[in-house]
């Protein structure tokens, strides 16, 4: 009996790499420190706690420089002989570049979010700035623990870490029917979904009797005739929790009402590590853990990215300039169609013969939409300081009063619609586009080709808004230094890769796994 045993418990033998661990950890760290804080700071000072969390959030990815060096892994599985089995957390590339676009993507979210608590001050819907915070750096410490993430197990714990602070974010507006709505739809869709993937991850377990990635990988090429219908299943279900996160359709329906009843920094942290998130999720379970099941993921996603690009554009291009919040619902529904474009070469790998390739397409496209449309938010936010309604209509004459920040918009929006100077979201779409039609995807290239057509039209009509003559005097305030350090900030990383694309794919490309 002991001979028995004595592998087993060996083999639970795990090491710890504190350095791999660090950015998660780090971002962790300082949530809890916030927290226990705003239990003894006075009101005059919490305002602290702010540049606490940005210095958290800046020293979180701080800590991924270490790691550039090499493929770190840890909490792994060891045998008797001291052999590396399996590992749960892994910081390889893929792992540092999706870091590297949540923590950064946080930190402007965090600037934004700054200015957005300090102008609800002293009003009706002042938001708690302790539990603020706190949410913010507990979601993004999930959402940085992601894609790290070897198995399935802490794969779901790393989603609902990432989501559930996610939530209480959306319905922090205190008294705000709108909040409190858009919230509980967020939440009750996307416990549904996770409820799906949950089967789905158990399906998988009971036909593999592993939840590591890679050994799934493996005992999915062996699996028993009778249990096929099973595995197939378990694929498909496994996918929807992420599927979810990333706004696909059918899936999309919570996006525009929970971005309208969000706070707006919320609105653009959920567009940008909330796509985040479900697409390094997907990337993982599929490439690496489903591989020998392509023909049951591929025809999948390639389906889904028709569709919710289609849903998207066409939802965008019916959004009214004169509406209550049309430019929070037009990001909305444009996230949603910028979707549909992510998920065209996660599709192509599985029909690619170099998935690493297909899947760099989709990164570069993330960190180039991160970037532009973090900059577009913080312009709405802008905006919204002084015409809260936040209709398209609004930004009329933005160039006569802010002709910096009109400029910057404009900027933002060519580059989602892929048109110069936007050169980075030219060069992003060229990018996805070739991967379609390197994988034989015809159909899908052509279908992407109608909807970047489409989403011209609704980008070009907002872009042109900017540059008409006002109606009436507008107002002009003193722009505070976080939201300023925002807009600065995005606009010269966009400028900057429209310089040099090729850096983008380089970057985000190269031995992703």
């Amino acid at each position: 009996m002991t001979a028995v045993a004595a592998p087993s418990v060996a083999s639970l033998v795990q090491s710890v790499d504190w350095l791999a661990i660090a950015p998660p950890t780090i971002a962790a760290v300082v949530a809890l420190g916030v927290l226990v804080a705003d239990l003894f700071l006075g009101e005059r000072r919490k305002a602290l706690l702010g540049w606490v969390s940005v210095a958290g959030l800046a020293a979180a990815a701080l800590a991924l420089l270490p790691l550039l060096d090499g493929d770190r892994s840890t909490f792994c599985l060891k045998t008797l002989k001291g052999e590396q089995a399996a590992c749960s957390y892994t910081a390889d590339h893929f792992t540092l570049v999706i870091q590297f676009l949540v923590l950064a993507g946080a930190l402007l979210t965090a600037l934004l979010s700054i200015t957005g608590i300090k102008d609800a001050k002293n009003t009706p819907r002042a938001l708690p700035e302790g539990e603020f915070w706190f949410l913010l750096l507990s979601s993004a410490a999930g959402a940085a623990l992601l894609p790290a993430s070897r198995d399935l197990a802490t794969l779901v714990v790393a989603l609902e870490v990432a989501s559930l602070p996610a939530f209480a974010l959306v319905g922090i507006k205190r008294d705000d029917r709108r909040s409190s709505e858009a919230a509980l739809k967020f939440f009750l869709s996307s416990v549904t979904a996770t409820t799906v993937t949950l089967l789905g991850v158990s399906f998988v377990y009971a036909t593999t009797g592993t939840l590591h990635l890679t050994k799934i990988a493996t005992a999915l090429t062996h699996v028993d005739g009778q249990f096929q219908t099973l595995a197939q299943a378990g694929v498909a279900l496994t996918l929807v929790g992420f599927a979810f996160k990333t706004a696909a359709t059918p899936f999309h329906f919570w996006v525009p009402d929970t971005y309208v009843g969000a706070p707006l920094p919320v609105a653009a942290y959920l567009s940008v590590i909330g796509k985040a998130v479900g697409f390094s999720g997907i990337i993982l379970v599929t490439v690496v853990a489903f591989p020998s099941y392509a023909d049951v993921w591929g025809p999948a996603l390639a389906a889904l990215a028709a569709l919710t690009m289609t849903v998207g554009n066409v939802a965008a291009l019916r959004q009214q300039a004169t509406r209550a919040y049309s430019a929070v619902r037009l990001l909305a529904w444009s996230s949603v169609g910028q979707a549909g474009y992510l998920l065209v070469p996660i599709a192509a790998a599985a029909y690619s013969k170099d998935a690493d390739k297909a899947i760099g397409s989709t990164v570069a496209y993330a960190l180039m939409y991160a970037a532009v449309n973090l900059g577009a938010f913080a312009v709405a936010a802008l905006v919204a300081r002084t015409k809260p309604l936040n209709r398209i209509s609004d930004y009329r004459g933005l160039y006569a009063s802010r002709p910096l920040a009109a400029l910057v918009l404009g900027f933002f929006l060519l580059s989602l619609a892929g048109l110069p100077p936007g050169i980075i979201g030219l060069f992003a779409k060229v990018t996805v586009f070739s991967a379609a039609v390197d994988a034989g995807l015809g159909w899908l290239a052509v279908v992407m080709a109608v909807n970047v057509v489409i989403a011209l039209y609704y980008y070009l009509r907002w872009t042109a808004t900017l540059f008409r003559p006002a109606e009436g005097e507008q107002p002009v305030h003193r722009v505070p230094a976080p939201l300023t350090a925002a807009i600065g900030l995005t606009a010269v990383i966009g400028v900057a890769l429209s310089g040099a694309p090729q850096i983008v794919l380089r970057f985000a490309s190269t031995g992703l796994f």
